[in-house]
């Protein structure tokens, strides 16, 4: 008689990894893009879509769910540098200079659909590339988009580092590049390192005193926006231009 072995506890309750290729096919991620878009997965399955395979006893969904749960969420997963990235488990090398080309390409992507010579129609789309050229930064970058007089883009162009609150941003350096760029609007944007978009006094303060140097030489500021952690700040939509 074949004596029976009884499981450890942590045997017996091991939930089993479920293979993707044992998923039915409207659930696995890949079909569920092909047939819905990729703004109907989630950030686990978009992540397992990146990863292509898993480790050893993990699916690719499971790995990319101990990911973002070791990261904490998808932008700090993004924004982590090649150190923090490669020595987390399932990951290497490879797969960051992969996410980083993926990242660079949206960048791009999000400024070719500014740049093709349409007027600025969607503030979505405005926002969407800010965030894209800004968040995820651990330093104050000031920037201004230069648009004519039909508001299209001419030039995006970072002008300052550091803090906002140290004055380190010089009103007539906006207006030299904004006469360069032969400018008739602008739209004005920096990022907050904290994640909180919510404006200071010190963005106020600057923003009206940028507008009125500029409407000196009848350039208008439509707007300052301003970049937090996966959201941002439309000074114009508060009421603070």
């Amino acid at each position: 008689m074949t004596n029976k072995i009884d499981k450890t506890p942590q045997e017996a309750y091991t939930p089993k990894t479920i293979r993707i290729t044992d998923m039915p096919l409207q659930e696995r991620p890949r079909e569920k893009l092909l047939e819905r878009g990729a703004s109907a997965l989630t950030n686990v399955e978009l992540l397992a879509i990146f990863l292509r395979t898993g480790i050893r006893g993990k699916s690719a969904l499971d790995l990319a769910k101990d990911l973002l749960d070791e990261f904490g969420d998808l932008r700090s997963l993004l924004a982590a540098d090649r150190h923090r990235f490669c020595e987390a488990k399932g990951l290497g090398d490879a797969k960051f200079v992969l996410l980083r080309a993926s990242v660079e390409i949206s960048r791009r992507y999000l400024r070719e659909c500014l740049e093709r010579g349409d007027a600025l129609t969607s503030p979505d789309d405005t926002r969407n590339f800010l965030m894209a050229e800004l968040s995820g930064r651990d330093y104050e970058v000031f920037a201004c988009l230069f648009l004519d007089n039909k508001h299209r883009v001419i030039k995006f162009e970072e002008l300052f580092y550091g803090t906002i609150d140290n004055a380190s941003v010089y009103p007539r350096e906006v207006v030299k590049r904004a006469l360069q760029h032969n400018a008739a609007a602008l739209i004005l944007t920096h990022n907050h390192p904290s994640g909180i978009a919510e404006p200071s006094e010190a963005d106020v303060t600057i923003t009206k005193r940028l507008i009125e140097a500029l409407k000196i030489i009848e350039i208008r500021v439509l707007d300052h926006v301003i970049i937090g952690d996966g959201q941002c700040v439309s000074l114009a939509e508060r009421g603070l231009l």
